[in-house]
């Protein structure tokens, strides 16, 4: 996959790397918090326990931002 900007993103693309990585035979997610979710199963799992994540996060009100 080519590096694309994001929305709102502008300069050169940073590094990306998968949201997804396997210890021994388990399966894990990582946002861009920081934040390790698993152990899955599978990879496809992994994709699964992502979007539900994802999809909760939207749900969530932004909070507003310190000055």
């Amino acid at each position: 996959m080519e590096n694309q900007h994001r929305s709102g993103e502008a300069g050169p693309v940073p590094f990306r790397s998968s949201r997804f990585f396997c210890v021994g035979s388990k399966w894990y997610f990582t946002t861009r918090e920081g934040f390790d979710s698993g152990p899955f199963a599978s990879r496809q799992r992994a994709e699964i326990g992502l979007n539900r994540f994802l999809n909760v996060v939207r749900l969530l009100p932004e909070e507003p931002q310190l000055h």
